[in-house]
């Protein structure tokens, strides 16, 4: 499914998203243990499906590729929508129930908005919301 966002939402919650990611490296640098955080709290049955990732380099990974494919969606949007699609069928093969997929960059945002603290905007909310929401229509 194609993005429903906007060129003119994607202009402004871009700079809003692309903003958000410079502050939390700025702020944190990685964020792929506080991402992990948010998102075994919210689903701790997520967590064993990791238990060959000793030592944290799939996270890792999935957090770049996630970033990769948030910087791209904002961006001029060439490979994002078939990234998510593929890695939305390839995690059903990985035991991830379809429903929990999008738990991750919901993660990914709740993470950042605790990492920012107070300095978390409305604008950003709304980016992010639209962003998450975009990502969550890809089939």
């Amino acid at each position: 499914m194609e993005p429903t966002i906007s060129h003119a939402d994607a202009t402004t919650g871009g700079a809003v998203i692309l903003a958000t990611l410079e502050a939390v490296a700025e702020r944190h640098g990685d964020p792929t243990e506080a991402i992990y955080s948010e998102l075994f709290a919210a689903h701790p049955e997520l967590e064993k499906l990791f238990w060959l990732d000793r030592d944290g380099s799939v996270r890792a990974a999935m957090v770049q590729q996630a970033i990769e494919c948030i910087m791209d969606q904002v961006g001029d949007g060439r490979a994002a929508v078939t990234i998510m699609a593929d890695e939305r069928s390839r995690h059903g093969g990985y035991g991830v129930p379809t429903e929990r997929f999008d738990a991750f960059m919901i993660a990914l945002r709740d993470a950042f908005r605790r990492i920012l603290g107070a300095e978390w905007t409305g604008a950003m909310e709304q980016a992010w919301s639209r962003l998450l929401a975009d990502f969550a229509a890809i089939r």
